[in-house]
């Protein structure tokens, strides 16, 4: 059976799917059709911790579901700005599971992985494939991905 390894860049995928379509991505519809392709050894979720209600609740759902949520806390700048980027940490822990595993999925837009991605196929033999919102997903990273899933209704709640 096919190990799978899940990376949810969940920052990109909530403001992605809110700018685009208005509406919330659907985890448990993406756990259903991944986990009836192989083994899913690893999935992780990395977010921003705010420590309101409903995203506590959102992360409690994440893991019900079967994920390992990561989370960095939510950093306000002086000048208004916010930071809370997961892209090295997703990099690392991707660097690290991808030999153990035949298929890498991530969850992300953002061109920054087409690197990784280029990497992980070359010196490990995976698959890397992508879901991203089509419009506002890298060209960089849709070539870079052995399969490119574009995020559309079936994906969405």
């Amino acid at each position: 059976m096919k190990k799978i390894a899940i990376f949810v860049d969940v920052q990109n995928i909530y403001y992605t799917t809110r700018q685009a379509y208005g509406r919330q991505f659907n985890y448990r519809k993406l756990w259903d059709i991944i986990s009836a392709q192989g083994d899913v050894v690893f999935a992780f979720a990395y977010a921003i911790h705010r420590g309101d209600e409903s995203q506590l609740k959102f992360q409690r759902a994440l893991k019900h579901i079967g994920f390992t949520v990561k989370l960095k806390p939510f950093i306000q700048r002086s000048d208004g700005s916010a930071k809370g980027d997961w892209d090295v940490g997703i990099a690392i822990d991707v660097m690290g599971i991808a030999k153990d595993v035949d298929t890498v999925i991530l969850l992300s837009g953002d061109g920054d992985f087409d690197l990784l991605l280029e990497k992980i196929k070359k010196d490990y033999g995976v698959t890397a494939e992508v879901y991203g919102v089509p419009a506002l997903t890298a060209r960089s990273l849709i070539d870079s991905a052995s399969v490119y899933h574009p995020i559309d209704d079936d994906l969405l709640l």
